[in-house]
């Protein structure tokens, strides 16, 4: 079987046949074999998505393993049809609350031994810099448009994320637009949006 790196849906190899998310979750409650497939099929994803909103490497590998740890659990009781979507919902969820828990702490030893590829001083600052306006620019001042840009980035689509964030499509359009506005402003302020021209 072959992982499709964009999607992280299985493709399948030549007369190999694929079982669907669905059916696995289904069997995952009492089948260790379903479950270590749903986790092949999208450690790695949900790895990314929380590299996306935490920046400290090992608490991305505490929360993806909680995630998945929290999916185990509640497969004796729920019902899953989209297999994904439910994972990067308790994902999201899980962050969120480290968020709050955590919200003013600064693990300064994360700096130690960093290697950076750029070669003098002066380029490390000026990539430094830019590095620090564009994860302040994702990062906004508008919570929910920060939230939704950040799940198109780690590869959800409309429907994934209205479902993650329990939203209606006409807020999470609306939210995702005046993000990709308030983004392009932020990054490049000359230029002006299409619909001012």
């Amino acid at each position: 079987m072959v992982v499709d790196s964009r999607r992280e849906s299985p493709r399948p190899i030549i007369g190999e046949p694929v079982e669907s998310d669905e059916s696995l979750a289904a069997r995952a409650a009492s089948d260790a074999d379903a479950f270590a497939e749903i986790y092949r099929r999208y450690a790695a994803a949900i790895r990314r998505y929380c590299g996306f909103r935490l920046r400290n490497p090992a608490v991305v590998e505490d929360v993806t393993s909680e995630v998945f740890m929290r999916a185990l659990e509640s497969l004796h009781k729920t019902h899953v049809r989209n297999v994904r979507q439910w994972l990067y919902a308790i994902a999201h969820n899980l962050i969120t609350d480290r968020y709050r828990r955590t919200r003013d702490e600064v693990d300064l030893a994360l700096a130690e031994g960093v290697i950076s590829p750029v070669t003098t001083p002066e380029e490390w600052a000026v990539a430094r810099t830019q590095a620090d306006e564009l994860w302040a620019a994702i990062a906004m001042p508008n919570p929910d448009q920060a939230r939704v840009l950040k799940l198109r980035l780690a590869g959800l689509d409309g429907p994934e994320i209205r479902a993650v964030l329990n939203k209606s499509r006409s807020w999470v359009d609306t939210t995702q637009y005046r993000a990709l506005i308030r983004l392009r402003a932020l990054i490049a302020p000359e230029q002006e949006p299409e619909e001012r021209r």
